[in-house]
């Protein structure tokens, strides 16, 4: 019994590596990839903390990032200009950049 307690511990670990790994390569050799358009940013606080989700309107990509702009001055319903820096497999959201759409002044960076 311990044995199989064993072997199947061993076959979950080896399952997770299995997912997690190319994201990782990307990750520690800092392959990354931009992607550039317009985006819209939602709040959720409905878990125990909050964060922001960005959603490219171009890609109807969704990145997640746990820091929540500062954007009172603009609201955050608006329509910005991002770039997001993420893995090359887009699991991981590494960066972001917003713009105001009309000028393309950099408005708030992550970085």
């Amino acid at each position: 019994m311990k044995a199989a307690k064993t072997i199947g511990v061993l076959l979950l670990g080896i399952l997770l590596l299995t997912f997690t790994l190319p994201s990782l390569k990307y990750m520690l050799f800092k392959e990354y990839d931009v992607v550039k358009g317009e985006c819209v940013i939602d709040i959720d606080s409905s878990g125990r903390s909050a964060e922001a989700i960005f959603k490219m309107l171009d890609t109807d990509e969704i990145f997640t990032f746990a820091d929540i702009p500062k954007l009172d001055a603009y609201g955050k319903k608006v329509p910005y200009s991002c770039t997001m820096t993420v893995t090359k497999d887009h699991k991981w959201e590494i960066g972001y950049k917003i713009y105001d759409i009309d000028t393309k002044k950099l408005i708030l960076t992550s970085e």
